[in-house]
């Protein structure tokens, strides 16, 4: 038994120098003859290639599934930890919320009790009309878009245009079908607001640019940079307290704007149909009487 070991591990030793000293070159006659090969006989070579692949597929395919499995069980148990923290905090939100509802529950009915008690006079409801925006200005020079809803649906000239994040600006003119809004960025807009938290009361102005300016603002006016701006209904054509947007900035000769609207993300707008009872004859009503003159 050790004569045998002794003469295969003899027999082994040259066969292991010759592929030391031989492997290489071995390897680059093979290179070449499969170079040269695909050059006379590329079908040949395709065939052969293809025959390789399809028996190392499913070799690379076998060892390749413990690695695909054991990475989509890490995938998975992130997926778990992330789940999991993230009800943690919905939990968390969701006990502020409670509290917070009891809080605004508490004030809904005590201010109800105080306006039945001063006798105060509701706010008139607005009626409203939602509308897809189909085209924009696209120019530096006018503000406008185009909603495909006009007169049929209830739109008229001078309503007030909104959507979910705030004012957009008003009906400059309404077809049958379709109305052109001037946005509030608009040089031609004017806009009644007030700074919410002091109270101060001016005109919003477009004038071409992303960031409108708050004119005719008193010397003494308390205008701050983050101050919310609101509608404040006066004139009558918009409603009261409707999200303008906050004061990005103030110098000595004016303070700017950031409107709550994305511009860029303008696809509906809600266009209301405010009246103020006593003070202003219902929309239809008016222009049918302008029609007349």
């Amino acid at each position: 038994m050790r004569v045998g070991r002794g003469r295969n591990l003899v027999l082994a030793v040259p066969g292991r120098v010759f592929a030391q000293r031989f492997g290489y070159a071995m390897l680059a006659c093979a290179a070449i003859t499969l170079m040269i090969l695909s050059q006379a006989e590329p079908r040949v070579v395709e065939t052969i290639r293809v025959g390789v692949v399809d028996t190392v597929a499913p070799i690379f395919a076998f060892f390749s599934q413990p690695a695909a499995t054991i990475a989509s069980g890490f995938d998975e148990l992130d997926g778990i930890m992330s789940v999991h923290e993230r009800n943690e905090q919905l939990a968390h939100d969701n006990a502020q919320l409670r509290k917070w509802q009891a809080v605004a529950e508490q004030l809904g009915y005590e201010n109800e009790m105080f306006r039945r008690m001063l006798k105060v006079v509701p706010d008139q409801r607005a009626r409203f009309v939602t509308a897809r925006v189909i085209a924009d200005s696209g120019g530096p020079f006018i503000h406008m878009v185009l909603v495909n809803a006009g007169q049929s649906h209830g739109v008229r000239k001078g309503q007030a245009v909104v959507n979910h994040d705030g004012l957009v600006g008003r009906v400059l003119e309404a077809g049958d079908h379709t109305a052109r809004i001037l946005l509030l960025t608009d040089l031609n807009s004017r806009i009644p607001v007030v700074l919410e938290e002091s109270r101060d009361r001016t005109i919003l102005r477009g004038d071409n640019s992303p960031h409108p300016y708050l004119a005719f603002l008193a010397t003494d006016a308390r205008a701050k940079p983050g101050d919310r701006v609101v509608t404040s209904g006066e004139g009558g054509m918009f409603p009261p307290a409707l999200d303008v947007g906050i004061v990005s900035a103030v110098d000595k000769d004016r303070a700017t704007v950031q409107p709550f609207v994305v511009w860029e993300r303008l696809d509906y707008v809600t266009v209301l149909d405010y009246v103020v009872p006593g003070v202003l004859p219902e929309t239809r009503r008016a222009e049918r009487a302008g029609s007349l003159r």
